[in-house]
């Protein structure tokens, strides 16, 4: 059965991006494949982060994924740092990268730039990346645009190990989500909507009450010439429109244009379709807060499951490298 693999961090709030770009994409998934799918706390430490607040999103990340229709009955839901073969794997895999291919990562190019303090681990974040996915012998990776390079990253480092000493690991391939992949910010329509932007009417967080976000899409960004088509050079607000209308209702961009002619039919009709499908995540998270124990059991079993794949992936490397078994 092919084995899908995927992560986010618990930095930030869930907004419209992560929830049709990745969250809502990683449900077929696992009715359709042996699914993992990790909240990778570790990653966040690439930067400093307040111990409290990390401990909550944390649990308010997994939260959601249950809410978003995550079932653990058929996948694997677990935290990245409850496994700590994730960080012995990534060692080995920082040590059969190169330094050139991690420097010219276009995220740590671009976060370094703008970074007061640049952490050794911002810099080796691709290799840790890439134990996630080894770790478990991935078949399939759902990704959005911006991590399509540290997959392939993820792809060269397997075929350098394998290479070097022996097959080991599944070399894994990137699948992308056909509509709703990257969904911009609608006031920005330039850059990709963010959990940690700094653009409050262009972010629709997943929680946010449904008044604030229909009235936050009716207020999107579009152009002048009030014509109908998918187009993100040309038309970078009305495509982001189109994007997430077509997420919502399980069209492509193309296919949600048809039979629009004005701007103002478009905004209400997508802002009805977030609505629709944000009002029963939004239930179901809070039934699921306000029972946080079940939640952390969830969590507590699917470590166990992953650890079971783990350890013997991690011997299966170790012996590879010519490190001495531990007993």
């Amino acid at each position: 059965m092919t084995r899908v693999f995927s992560g986010i961090q618990p930095t930030g709030d869930v907004q419209l991006g992560n929830l049709l770009g990745a969250l809502r994409n990683w449900v077929p998934f696992q009715h359709e494949a042996d699914a993992m799918f990790c909240v990778v706390d570790l990653h966040a430490l690439t930067i400093p982060q307040d111990p409290v607040v990390l401990r909550s999103t944390t649990i308010s990340l997994a939260t959601m994924l249950l809410a978003v229709g995550i079932d653990p009955d058929v996948s694997t839901l677990f935290v990245q740092s409850h496994v700590p073969q994730h960080n012995e794997l990534a060692w080995m895999l920082e040590c059969t990268a190169a330094y050139g291919e991690l420097s010219r990562m276009t995220q740590f190019k671009d976060k370094s730039k703008s970074a007061g303090f640049v952490s050794a681990g911002l810099l080796t974040y691709p290799a840790l990346m890439a134990a996630d996915v080894l770790l478990y012998d991935t078949d399939e990776v759902p990704v959005g645009d911006d991590q399509r390079q540290h997959l392939e990253l993820a792809r060269d480092i397997a075929i350098r190990f394998n290479g070097r000493y022996g097959d080991t690991f599944v070399v894994p391939k990137a699948v992308v989500p056909p509509a709703g992949a990257r969904v911009m910010d609608l006031q920005h329509p330039e850059r990709k909507m963010s959990k940690s932007a700094d653009s409050p009417q262009g972010t629709v967080l997943v929680l946010e009450d449904l008044k604030s976000i229909e009235k936050k899409i009716k207020r999107a960004v579009t152009d002048t010439d009030n014509e109908v088509r998918f187009d993100p050079a040309a038309k970078p607000g009305v495509s982001n429109l189109l994007q997430i209308l077509g997420a919502c209702t399980g069209r492509t961009p193309e296919e949600a244009a048809k039979g629009y002619t004005q701007y103002g039919p478009l905004k209400a009709d997508t802002a009805a379709a977030v609505v629709e499908l944000l009002g029963p995540i939004q239930a179901r998270y809070r039934e699921l807060e306000a029972d946080p124990a079940t939640t952390t059991a969830i969590l507590r079993q699917g470590a166990d499951k992953a650890r079971a794949l783990a350890v013997p992936k991690i011997a299966q490397a170790r012996e590879a490298l010519g490190l001495l078994p531990p007993d």
